[in-house]
């Protein structure tokens, strides 16, 4: 007979992890259905939220500073990008001082296609979390926290 598994919960609904897991993947599900009619991937609107954002400070975006932006593994987002450039919602051009650099830059449709996904992911996100009520401040401010604290040691 095996031995006796022991847990350290009583109950699956007591571990944080199991409770943040499930809950990433209802979030992830709402997103997706949020995002397909808009034909983007969660990770496409990242990085082309990413892109917007960054560029509304800097004119010369490259694929590392997005990369940077969304703690992203660079060459995932490489292939990000060419699928993104391929719909026609980025360019990359040539880069003025740096030859191994490419600019990214939104496209007008890219734009547009931001701007609405921004607005209908906002939009779920505030139906998603609304259950939270006044406490969304304070689970940001806990997310944050653990973020902070577990970014330098999960690499």
């Amino acid at each position: 007979m095996p031995k006796k598994i022991e847990f350290k919960f009583k109950s699956p609904n007591e571990s944080p992890g199991y409770l943040l897991a499930n809950l990433t993947l209802l979030w992830q599900r709402k997103q997706k259905k949020t995002l397909d009619p808009l034909n983007l991937t969660h990770t496409q609107f990242v990085l082309l939220a990413s892109l917007g954002w960054l560029s509304r400070e800097n004119e010369l975006v490259t694929q590392v500073d997005i990369a940077n932006q969304g703690n992203a593994d660079r060459m995932m987002v490489s292939k990000v990008l060419r699928t993104l450039e391929s719909k026609k919602f980025i360019q990359r051009h040539a880069h003025p001082n740096d030859t191994r650099a490419k600019i990214i830059k939104l496209t007008e449709e890219g734009a547009t296609v931001l701007q609405k996904a921004l607005t209908e992911v906002e939009h779920a996100d505030l139906d998603f979390f609304s259950v939270l009520g006044d406490e969304l401040e304070f689970f940001n401010k806990n997310m944050r926290e653990l973020m902070s604290k577990n970014q330098n040691t999960s690499h």
